[in-house]
């Protein structure tokens, strides 16, 4: 197995658990704030280092230099590949952005302390492929929710009962998994069980109660970092994906692409801001689920494109709901608040993050969802139709919410309302982001569509006789050393990018032969 250069992941992990140690024995709470930030940005810079460490390396897997764990245990503990490389950078600058745009209003309800205890739990979790460590894992990050929620004084039964039977399910299925489970030889009951437990933890109608229950009771950033990871997903590829049938995979999908519309049409007639976002966020993260489980490259590869743009785009407008909401209280969708002349700077961030999260044209969503569509239309020619269903309702819910947000009538303010300097820098960070991908978005898609090759074909090498074609064809064009984004490399238009890697990927190799001719 390749190595990194230096232990970038498990200097990841660590800076957050001191972090949270150290954070933990401050009692000014500026002080401890000043020090998250601090803390959070070394922990981006390291898993930012080992993203592109890992990219100059070529593999598909490798595990930290000088490997402490390794060392110890005589295995490999933590391990990045293609899935996870870029999740743990995201992950990062999820924790840095909600910390950065905490408000001193703020900082008396949000704990520091257990945020950074979080963010370590996570990016152990996105370096971990052992089934049983994730599930181990994945129960811990349980708990800080959990100890706010007590704290709160808030009712936690709908979240204890969920969370519960979703450790109880991963645990029992795990139990039944043999040693030679596999795709070809599936184990029914077990692959039934861990894929319930992970939809419950991302939250697929009907048993997505809890998400709401934890938006309304909890503070909108610990809800906001317990969700927005899709750590739901994560699970799903790591402990179904590998031993589920083609056909179980697509059912899973199918059933995704049902809490997409169902999520989409329930955030289009919210009215408390807080549910409003949460539907909108269960639509899109079962959006990434629909293409994840479609075992198909194009469809894997517009999931994993979506899986990221959706992490950016929705954190910003997640982010920029609660700047308003700490300004102004709880947020309804029913009257009109007219915060734009107030807030310019929130509302542009509130607008240009939920368009690109629907898949507007010049942002980071835009190929990505091209492509998840292009992947629900070959697979189901027409239920795949429902994701443009579900991405237009998303459009006109986000359209509404802003209008009921920042127009409509003239706000009156007696304190100024304005940005503070660490939000501005956030939104800054976020519309680079999105701006930056939607205009050069070649490098993010061919990374991602190599990827999702490279998962298809590993799970293809655990079966003795492949049964998925499509994945089998896939893994010869990866033998001849097919490159189906060669001839995008002197496009400047999103718009002509996207048909042409629509056209390119969904060709067969002799297509792609002649094309090259041409």
């Amino acid at each position: 197995m390749s190595e990194l250069h230096l232990p970038w992941v498990e200097l990841s992990i660590l800076v957050p658990i001191v972090g949270a140690i150290w954070v933990s024995m401050l009692n000014n709470r500026d002080r401890a704030r000043t020090h998250s930030i601090v803390f959070c940005s070394l922990t981006l810079i390291f898993a930012a280092g080992e993203w592109c460490d890992f990219a100059s390396l070529g593999t598909f897997e490798a595990h930290d230099q000088w490997d402490v764990f390794r060392y110890l245990l005589d295995r490999d503990i933590f391990v990045i590949d293609e899935l996870s490389a870029p999740l743990l950078p995201l992950a990062a600058l999820l924790y840095l952005a909600t910390v950065l745009t905490t408000l001193r209003t703020k900082i008396n309800r949000f704990s520091f302390g257990w945020t950074l205890f979080s963010e370590s739990i996570l990016l152990a979790t996105l370096a971990c492929r052992h089934p049983w460590l994730i599930i181990l894992l994945l129960t811990v990050a349980t708990i800080p929710p959990f100890i706010e929620l007590r704290k709160r004084n808030q009712n936690t039964r709908v979240f204890t009962l969920h969370m519960g039977l979703f450790v109880l399910l991963l645990v029992s299925g795990q139990l039944l998994v043999s040693s030679d489970a596999s795709a070809a030889n599936p184990p029914i009951l077990a692959g039934c069980l861990l894929t319930a437990g992970a939809l419950i933890r991302s939250g697929i109608c009907p048993l997505h109660c809890w998400m709401t229950d934890l938006f309304e009771k909890a503070t909108f950033g610990t809800a906001l970092l317990f969700l927005m990871p899709m750590t739901g997903a994560y699970a799903v590829m790591r402990l179904v994906f590998p031993i589920a049938p083609s056909w179980a995979l697509q059912s899973i999908a199918i059933l995704s692409l049902a809490t997409a519309v169902y999520a989409a049409g329930m955030a289009l007639v919210q009215k408390d801001s807080r549910r409003f976002f949460c539907y909108l966020f269960l639509s899109h993260s079962s959006l990434v689920l629909v293409g994840l489980e479609m075992a198909k490259p194009i469809g894997l590869a517009g999931a994993l494109c979506v899986w990221l743009s959706v992490g950016i785009s929705i954190l910003g407008f997640g982010l920029a709901l609660r700047s308003v909401e700490a300004r102004t209280g709880r947020l309804t969708l029913d009257v009109f608040h007219g915060l734009y002349e107030h807030t310019p700077f929130l509302a542009g961030m509130f607008l240009v993050t939920g368009l690109a999260a629907i898949g507007f044209p010049g942002t980071i969503g835009f190929i990505g969802m091209e492509l998840l569509i292009e992947g629900a239309v070959e697979v189901y020619p027409l239920i795949g139709m429902a994701v443009v269903v579900a991405a237009t309702l998303n459009g006109i819910a986000v359209v509404k919410a802003y209008f009921h947000i920042f127009t409509g009538t003239r706000h009156r303010a007696s304190v100024s309302l304005g940005c503070r300097p660490a939000e501005r820098i956030t939104i800054l960070i976020m519309v680079v982001l999105i701006i930056g991908a939607g205009i050069v978005p070649q490098p993010g898609v061919q990374s991602r569509y190599h990827a999702a090759r490279a998962l298809l074909e590993h799970r293809l090498e655990v079966d003795d006789q492949p049964q998925n074609t499509e994945a089998a064809e896939s893994q010869a064009v990866a033998a001849e050393g097919a490159n189906p984004f060669k001839s995008l490399d002197n496009l400047n238009s999103s718009n002509v990018l996207t048909t042409s890697v629509l056209q390119t990927i969904g060709q067969h190799n002799s297509t792609v032969t002649e094309n090259r001719k041409q």
